[in-house]
């Protein structure tokens, strides 16, 4: 039987690195840039339009992911039974990817808000996740909890890489353990 798992290792670990990278840029970048624009209800246009043209790209990320997590916990469950560790991490990564999923829907909710405010109400702030004096305080707490949750996926995201490697080395003392007995 082939221990081969490159493709759904790739699967997992390429949806993960998009669903980080491509947050992390947005928080960074997109939403930056987009505060620099000189009109106050373009920096929520813009913002919006760039995160909307990331959406295919994310899901492509996500469904990519969860198509290699579950794959590498089918080729790993004989590891998975007789390695605690390894049952303790994969416990924790289920977990923390629902808490962000959760995270990147709440995000997808509050951007589908302030998209709407900007095409609709016209409305704009300082920027795409700060409100200015001008800003109706609807908006402005949809932009206050996109503020915070745009670091939140992120966050999460980079725990999952680093339990990704430390779940990669638990996999390589068991098979040291087994060439050795």
């Amino acid at each position: 039987m082939s221990t081969n798992n490159t493709l759904i290792r790739s699967l997992h670990d390429l949806g993960l690195a998009a669903w980080f990278g491509g947050y992390l840029m947005g928080a960074v970048g997109l939403n930056g840039a987009a505060a620099s624009a000189r009109d106050r209800t373009e920096r929520l246009t813009i913002s919006s339009k760039g995160w909307a043209r990331w959406v295919p790209v994310q899901l492509a990320a996500l469904i990519a992911h969860g198509i290699g997590g579950v794959g590498l916990i089918a080729a790993n469950r004989g590891r998975l039974a007789v390695q605690q560790q390894g049952r303790a991490n994969t416990a924790v990564k289920l977990g923390l990817t629902a808490a962000a999923l959760g995270a990147s829907g709440w995000s997808a909710v509050l951007g589908a808000k302030i998209a709407k405010s900007s095409v609709v109400d016209r409305e704009g702030g300082e920027g795409a996740t700060e409100p200015d004096a001008g800003t109706s305080a609807d908006l402005a707490a949809v932009q206050k909890q996109q503020r915070i949750l745009q670091w939140v996926t992120p966050v999460i995201t980079a725990a999952l890489i680093v339990l990704a490697a430390q779940q990669g080395e638990q996999q390589r003392v068991g098979v040291l353990r087994k060439l050795l007995s």
